[in-house]
């Protein structure tokens, strides 16, 4: 990682844009967040966007308030992206933002990454952005308080879910220790990014999982439109299903298939230790990680299926059950 290259341009900028990808989870907020407000404790201007602002059950989130859900106006020393995968996730308030900054800093973990911008700092080993940043305000030896940590644990919690991804390490629970001990407050953070429900979400699974699919090994559900609306979804969302249905015993692999528009599906996919979802993913233009990867597939529900269930079932083959 570029880590000396990129404080160097951090410290002398006087402007600083900090943007995340679209349909943000909470590793791309906390992230994004926690790196935003650590830096205007150095004293810079600093603007924080991300299409359509951030999600409602993240603006617990200290100064989740200061972000913004568009940009129009503007110019910026340094431009951070955290947690997209590729310049084209970052959306409208990215491509402002590439236009308008001198200096672009790629912060980010997933293997993917196609290393776009002026200085790097991906790490594919790590288990979030969020300990990118956390590595990165270590390496600049800056102090922070619960501001920044609350995010970046926030970030960690998602992205792990919940310490249970094989890319946990001991050095993953002493970064939690140390974000604890710098204020987050963990049971707060997985009560609301893990556990909480709303009524609509609640009102999906009842419709829903009655079309679940479990067979050898392979957990697949399929939302339709139709589906969303009916509940008061504005947009496609499996309300944690695809993790749900990896809890199953015997389930290897699982995929949630989301209609956003008759030729347009996401894929949502999570796979236990010692299988392999991201290839398929990066097969029909997606990315991610191993055990959690996704895509957007132009097709219709029934075609998106079709291609990507037979794959899933050969990632379950080509899995070792030994080390689940």
């Amino acid at each position: 990682m570029n880590l000396t290259e990129a404080s160097a341009a951090l410290q002398s900028a006087h402007t600083v844009l900090i943007v995340t990808h679209v349909r943000p989870d909470g590793d791309a907020i906390g992230s994004m967040l926690g790196l935003a407000n650590a830096v205007r404790a150095l004293g810079k201007q600093v603007t924080a966007a991300v299409d359509g602002g951030v999600p409602s059950f993240f603006r617990f989130l200290p100064l989740a308030e200061s972000v913004q859900s568009e940009l129009h106006e503007g110019a910026w020393d340094v431009m951070i992206s955290t947690d997209a995968a590729d310049e084209a996730r970052t959306g409208s308030v990215g491509a402002y933002g590439f236009a308008n900054s001198k200096v672009v800093i790629n912060l980010d973990h997933h293997p993917t990454n196609p290393m776009f911008g002026t200085w790097q700092l991906v790490d594919a080993a790590a288990t979030s952005a969020a300990e990118v940043v956390f590595t990165w305000l270590e390496h600049m030896g800056l102090a922070y308080d619960e501001t920044v940590a609350m995010p970046l644990l926030t970030g960690l919690v998602t992205d792990t879910n919940g310490f249970r991804t094989s890319s946990v390490t001991a050095r993953t629970l002493e970064i939690a220790h140390t974000l604890m001990r710098r204020g987050a407050v963990l049971t707060a953070i997985t009560a609301k990014v893990l556990d909480a429900k709303t009524p609509a979400d609640f009102a999906l699974w009842q419709r829903v999982l009655p079309k679940a699919r479990l067979e050898d090994g392979v957990a697949t559900l399929a939302i339709t439109l139709e589906d969303t609306r009916s509940v008061g979804l504005n947009e496609p969302d499996d309300a944690g299903l695809v993790t749900f249905l990896l809890d199953v015993e015997g389930i290897m692999v699982s995929a949630v298939f989301k209609e956003h528009a008759p030729d347009e599906v996401r894929v949502s996919m999570r796979a236990k230790r010692g299988y392999n979802v991201s290839d398929i993913a990066v097969s029909v233009g997606g990315g991610g990680h191993v055990q959690a990867a996704g895509a957007t597939f132009r097709g219709t529900l029934a075609q998106a299926q079709a291609q990507l269930v037979p794959l899933l079932h050969e990632a379950v083959a080509r899995g070792d059950r030994e080390i689940v």
